[in-house]
């Protein structure tokens, strides 16, 4: 009886002690994670409104407002968040033609994009339209493997560029299609087309090498795969070291989740894409431990609509 009572007061008294002590561990240990939420977009081009409920395919899906909704409740309820798009925001409906863009850039600055990449559709009103309607956005176009010597667009795009969450450094770079066959000569001029697969590694080098950062993401408009062998963002995942996540565009695929890709090393790449017209919005959530500085990433995209959920 004597050693039952001990034990009891070991539990309630002293062991309470012990409990507190593995509560505290236990926050400890959640504090050593730090979470980042990247959402992401694609292919938006300038579907402001949602598709009307009448629409054989889409029926009253979509919408900026409906989108803007979605990124603001994640924001309320995550610390550190990144909004991320990969290319061919402008053209496609009545509103690229009557603003050439500039509608598409004031709202991508009002919801908080961080960054976006170029895709081919964004030179349909020109180089100079191009450089015109980037007054309206506080957020960089990234890419690394377009040369813009001799442009109007030279000297403002950004290679990549670097997100510093709760001391996480994140590393996002872009990359563009081949331009040439795919969009009239006269609308990108000088620009000058250089290998991605090539520069994907440079970028590499700089923010994984150089720069330390934790997690690298490619903003691709390459496309998610072909039945040739031109370079897509599978077979840059293939190709690739050092790359954690590739966030595409182009090709208007719906993946419901990311597809892991391994690398040339074997480790795992993060493909992912999330259809067109702003019809889904990609949400990808990625864990790394503040002592190994090991990450976990896992994601899914979510159906913009009247019944949204994230």
């Amino acid at each position: 009886m004597h050693d039952r009572r001990s034990f009891l007061r070991r539990l309630t008294g002293g062991g309470a002690l012990l409990g507190l002590g593995m509560l505290s561990s236990a926050f400890a240990e959640k504090r050593q994670t730090v979470k980042i939420v990247v959402l992401h977009t694609n292919d938006v081009h300038s579907h402001i409104d949602p598709f009307p409920d009448n629409d054989p395919k889409y029926p009253g899906q979509g919408g900026i407002e409906r989108r803007a909704t979605m990124i603001r409740e994640i924001r309320e309820q995550e610390p550190n968040v990144l909004l991320l798009d990969a290319g061919d925001i402008f053209q496609g409906t009545p509103y690229f033609n009557l603003y050439n863009g500039e509608l598409e850039m004031k709202l991508m600055t009002q919801m908080g994009y961080d960054a976006s990449a170029i895709g081919n559709h964004d030179f349909d009103a020109g180089l100079d339209n191009l450089a015109k309607q980037m007054v309206h956005a506080r957020f960089p176009l990234l890419n690394c493997n377009y040369d813009f010597t001799g442009t109007a667009m030279e000297g403002l795009v950004q290679p990549y560029k670097i997100f510093h969450k709760s001391g996480v450094d994140i590393g996002v770079f872009g990359l563009g299609i081949e331009l040439a066959g795919l969009v009239d000569k006269r609308l990108y001029g000088k620009t000058k087309y250089l290998d991605p697969i090539q520069k994907a590694a440079a970028m590499v080098k700089i923010l994984k090498d150089e720069k330390k950062c934790d997690v690298v993401i490619c903003l691709s408009h390459l496309g998610y795969k072909y039945e040739n062998d031109k370079i897509s963002d599978i077979i840059l995942a293939r190709e690739s070291r050092g790359i954690d996540m590739i966030i595409g565009g182009h090709t208007h695929t719906f993946l419901d989740k990311p597809v892991i890709i391994p690398n040339r090393e074997g480790k795992q790449v993060y493909v992912t894409q999330a259809g067109w017209a702003g019809l889904r919005l990609g949400k990808i959530t990625i864990n790394i431990d503040q002592k190994t500085r090991k990450k976990s990433l896992e994601g899914h995209t979510v159906r913009v609509s009247k019944k949204s959920s994230i």
